[in-house]
């Protein structure tokens, strides 16, 4: 994993401190070393008076984070999971970390915000998109299920939608991530640096300084397309939502039905559990403890490293899953990957971080 001291800009600028993702070449993705900067940084700048809110962006134009470096997870398949279960140990700890954050954390969600992205944005106290935000967790297409708390945020979307969105890895712009409840408000981007600036300079609080700048989004498909959600994506069983759709009317219907095609038969249905299971939690602390089994076993099964293998690695698109139909993949496996791991195994978000 890389090391290099500037992936991640860290600096104080007057009453802000300030967070830049800067690998604009990788759309920001995530390392481990920028998981411990990060979280170096929040701990100290919890306790500085003189450190009034943290702002958080990615260099480029392009996206604030497109996800975790699942290529170093992939590299380091040949030492087992030790290093898969510290990255994500320690990921899910900053989520937990930024979501209970004493003073203001402003997200900016500007561009693509994916996986690891959404972990670091989606659980802030304000966080904003702009009209170029693309968010999504689209997991299931490498042999995954939405973690970082995303199914936490997922069994919270209204109605069904956060089970399509989850299934699907459906993008959502701007109007559809407020929505579904992953963002608060949309700011035009051009104002973007102006707004820095204000936030880093003025006494306001940031409520009043967002007020006067918010845009309103153009109108997302997510609110207009609840009823076919809601229809489809309610029963129980990945294969009944696939009836559903397939019984439906319309282009919609069945394009959602083609798009499960490539995805992991088995990270769609663990999936579909976590997110329903989600749902009678009461933290995202709870949630992120079952991601964490989840996301370890399918890290040693193969299924998530087949999954980056055919879609970042050889790029061939051609993924041999395993179970590789949905009718042999079985409640038991699934209750399997949900199990408590051993107890020495299993995530403590008490403890202390190996930074």
């Amino acid at each position: 994993m890389s090391d290099n001291a500037t992936d991640v800009l860290i600096r104080r600028e007057g009453r802000a401190g300030r967070i830049t993702l800067n690998r604009p070449a990788a759309l920001n993705a995530l390392t481990y070393p920028m998981v411990g900067a990060i979280w170096r940084a929040l701990l100290e700048w919890q306790n500085d008076e003189a450190v009034a809110l943290v702002i958080l962006d990615g260099a480029g134009e392009r996206g604030l984070c497109a996800g975790g470096d699942v290529r170093s997870l992939y590299q380091s398949r040949n030492e087992g999971s030790r290093l898969a279960r510290r990255f994500w140990a320690e990921e899910y700890r900053l989520n937990a970390l930024i979501s209970r954050y004493r003073k203001p954390f402003l997200a900016l969600q500007d561009g693509i915000v994916m996986g690891g992205g959404i972990g670091l944005s989606s659980h802030a106290s304000h966080r904003l998109v702009t009209e170029r935000s693309q968010l999504a967790m689209p997991e299931t297409t490498i042999g995954l299920i939405p973690d970082v708390g995303g199914t936490w945020l997922l069994s919270r979307a209204p109605g069904e939608t956060g089970i399509y969105l989850g299934l699907m890895g459906a993008r959502m712009g701007a109007a559809d991530a407020i929505y579904a409840g992953f963002s608060d408000a949309m700011v035009p981007a051009a104002i973007l640096p102006e707004l820095v600036v204000e936030l880093c300079r003025s006494a306001r609080p940031v409520d009043a300084v967002l007020e006067g700048i918010k845009a309103e989004p153009t109108p997302g498909e997510l609110a207009t397309l609840r009823p076919q959600i809601d229809a489809a994506f309610c029963f129980d069983t990945v294969e009944a939502i696939q009836s559903a759709l397939a019984a439906m009317p319309g282009d919609w219907a069945k394009a959602t039905l083609a798009s499960f095609a490539p995805r992991s038969p088995l990270s769609l249905k663990a999936t579909l559990a976590t997110i329903r299971h989600a749902r009678g939690l009461g933290s995202l602390e709870a949630a992120l403890v079952v991601e964490y089994r989840l996301t370890v076993r399918l890290f040693e099964h193969g299924e998530f490293l087949e999954g980056v293998r055919a879609l970042l690695v050889d790029k061939d698109h051609k993924p041999r899953w395993n179970p590789s139909r949905l009718e042999d993949v079985t409640p038991i496996m699934i209750a399997r990957l949900m199990a408590p791991l051993p107890p020495e195994e299993e995530l403590d978000l008490r403890a202390p971080t190996r930074f």
